[in-house]
């Protein structure tokens, strides 16, 4: 492959962001649909032969495909932006620090995760498609009546170690049905050390999914970076524990909820993360591969992996219906 110069490369960049490279794959895969991923701090697409870069410049997380497929929720600079599919009509939606945003079915709102008013993170919504809109409060269910926190300075990225870099993650994910919100946190963390919440958005009711430490239990860890399958039947999120024993104990892993009975089970293989469902039997996850991180196919029944592209933080852009 003939390699671009410095200036060919920029204007490659510059016409729209739109820069397709051939590189850095495994060829033989063809996905359904495109998949948003992250790699370097910018925002890149794909279907596996081939991929095209929507943002430049880094400091790019978490990119959400909308319900019709055309466009992304992203962060930028620790904010909430959007994008249509192709990169283009970049607009920033929020002031205030943003975390993981999701959207609601009908793609009015996009949910993101940012300071509540008790001082712990909360859960927003805020008006897709509206100029300068005013975000509302979801959960805490006490804050929806309370003035909004003041704005903070975002910050763009945690630092540290993986672990340390996913425990603070907020990212959040709206249900298929929009009736809930899965996210970090919640009235849970008056109980245990870390947790995570399913939370009914018109009543704001809470049910904790997952704990770790603090009411009797020996172990600690976190469960972020929730996802639903498209029916609903199944939750997932990337965990991490320590157990009282080193049996007990699991590195970075992904679980899966079953919504209807609260079974719960390990998919993938350690290390796999930030599961996204591409339909019932196979999910995108970032794995770990030569020392990177790579977005990967993954059997859901049989955990086969196979590598698709060097990135992470993927998110699986709807099918027609």
């Amino acid at each position: 492959m003939k390699k671009l110069g410095s200036v060919a490369l920029a204007a490659a960049i510059g016409l729209g962001g739109s820069l397709f490279q051939p590189v850095a794959a495994e060829a033989a895969t063809t996905l359904p649909s495109l998949v948003a991923y992250v790699r370097g701090g910018d925002v890149y697409v794909s279907k596996g032969p081939t991929e095209k870069r929507l943002t430049t410049g880094g400091g790019h997380a978490r990119p959400r495909w909308s319900p019709n497929g055309q466009q992304l929720a992203y962060l930028k600079s620790g904010q909430l932006w959007t994008m249509k599919a192709d990169g283009t009509g970049q607009r920033r939606l929020t002031t205030r620090p943003a975390a993981g945003p999701s959207w609601s079915p009908d793609g009015k709102w996009i949910a993101f995760a940012s300071l509540s008013c008790s001082g712990g993170p909360g859960v927003y919504r805020i008006a897709a498609g509206a100029a300068a809109a005013k975000p509302e409060v979801l959960f805490p269910r006490d804050c929806r009546t309370e003035a909004l926190p003041a704005e903070r300075t975002a910050t763009t990225k945690a630092t540290g170690s993986l672990n340390e870099r996913l425990r603070t993650d907020d990212a959040v994910a709206w249900s298929p049905d929009g009736t809930r919100v899965a996210f970090r946190g919640g009235d849970c963390e008056s109980v245990y050390d870390s947790c995570l919440t399913i939370g009914t958005v018109s009543v704001g009711d809470e049910k904790t999914v997952a704990a770790y430490g603090g009411g009797s239990l020996q172990n600690s860890g976190f469960a972020v970076v929730p996802s639903w399958r498209a029916d609903g039947a199944k939750l997932s999120w990337t965990a991490y524990q320590e157990g009282e024993t080193p049996a007990e104990s699991k590195p970075v892993h992904v679980i899966e909820y079953d919504t209807a009975t609260g079974a719960k089970r390990t998919v993938g293989s350690a290390m796999d993360r930030e599961l996204a469902y591409i339909d019932s039997a196979r999910a995108v996850i970032t794995s770990q591969k030569n020392g990177g991180s790579w977005v990967t196919l993954l059997g859901l029944a049989t955990g086969a992996h196979t590598p698709i592209r060097t990135g992470s933080q993927p998110s699986v852009q709807p099918l027609p219906r």
